[in-house]
């Protein structure tokens, strides 16, 4: 075969190639065969100087008209397949405008966040002030400050986080390190009382942290609302008072409280409250394990150690103090059987709320 009949050859044989080709991909792999630098028909023109004289005319103007053919293919094939392709791609992103539009979900406050935050309005309201202290807490102000030196039996109550020191050393564990992860946001009631004016009326909402086992009543990580009142005067039946009526700002005015004699480092006397189940109504059920009570904080008369640590004279002023679990909090009002659910992040249960 002539070189001649080779060009006439590879000429029909791209030709239906490029009628044949759908996308641009397949049409730019069709150009690179037969144009591109280590094309078919490139190789024809870079070997001229081969081709004997009396051919070489022939050949090269067969040479040239077939890449005059195939580059007219390609153009023609280029626009064609464009113009699918557009067309296409604009059906692909088509919007049928008479259907019905989709509502953007509005995202709301956790339910944990939120409660801490009804919980601060209860007490703004009371003239109290929302303070914060540090998560990573000394040893002084999460222990000591309160009325719990080294030795102090409570401190067995609450399985500590502690921190390595700054060299990193593995030796800085319970009982030899003086930072920790705060196991209660008290630290921050003695830092009120050391930096702020007397009066103080504050809460001190945060997270803090334990080394318990999430279980249905426990989490290793929770979070709590504390308060803190100092001034003259200020007597047992100024907490029971101030008690009962956040209770029933929480809970419904229909419920009631009860308040039973109990033991914290930092209070005396200290008590445990207890709010009248709102299942059963205090009759007893299951929710309220017969009781019917359900119990909520622990508070108390501030100590006056504690007091005299902070610098403040025990003899003219006194106080209370009082602290909640938020979590529990939020599962009592809203019958949630089990703490570990808040953080699961099942929308169909978070939703709810």
């Amino acid at each position: 075969m002539s070189l001649v009949d080779e060009l006439s050859a590879l000429a029909e044989e791209t030709l239906s190639s490029i009628s044949g080709a759908s996308t641009s991909v397949e049409l730019e792999a069709i150009r690179v065969a037969v144009l591109g630098k280590s094309g078919s028909l490139t190789g024809y023109l870079r070997s001229m100087g081969q081709v004997p004289k009396e051919e070489r005319a022939e050949v090269g103007k067969t040479v040239n008209a077939t890449r005059v053919k195939v580059e007219s293919a390609l153009e023609e094939a280029k626009a064609r397949i464009s113009a699918a392709e557009l067309a296409s791609s604009i059906d692909a992103a088509a919007v049928d405008v008479t259907l019905p539009g989709r509502a953007q979900q509005i995202g709301t406050r956790h339910l944990i966040n939120g409660m801490v935050d009804e919980i601060a309005q209860v007490f703004l309201g009371l003239g109290y002030s929302v303070i914060e202290g540090p998560e990573v807490e000394t040893d002084y102000y999460n222990f000591e400050a309160l009325n719990a030196p080294p030795d102090h039996p409570s401190r067995s109550m609450q399985d500590t986080f502690y921190v390595l020191d700054r060299s990193g050393d593995a030796s800085a564990v319970k009982g030899e390190s003086d930072v920790l992860l705060r196991t209660q946001t008290s630290g921050a009631q003695v830092h009120a009382m050391e930096d702020r004016e007397l009066p103080i009326y504050v809460i001190a909402p945060g997270k803090v942290y334990r080394r318990d086992v999430a279980d249905p009543s426990h989490l290793p990580q929770f979070h709590q609302v504390e308060g803190l009142v100092v001034d003259k005067g200020i007597t047992f039946g100024d907490l029971k008072g101030t008690l009962d009526f956040v209770c029933k700002q929480l809970f419904g005015p229909d419920r009631r409280t009860r308040f039973r004699a109990h033991y914290f480092p930092f209070t005396e006397p200290s008590a445990e409250v207890d709010v009248s189940c709102g299942i059963c109504h205090g009759e007893g059920c299951r929710m309220c394990k017969g009781t019917g009570w359900l119990e909520i904080l622990g508070c108390g008369m501030v100590d006056p150690n504690v007091l005299s640590m902070s610098g403040i004279d025990p003899e003219v002023y006194s106080g209370f103090a009082f602290g909640m679990g938020v979590e529990r909090i939020a599962c009592l009002k809203y019958d949630v059987p089990d703490l570990r659910m808040l953080l699961e992040g099942d929308m169909r249960f978070l939703r709810q709320f």
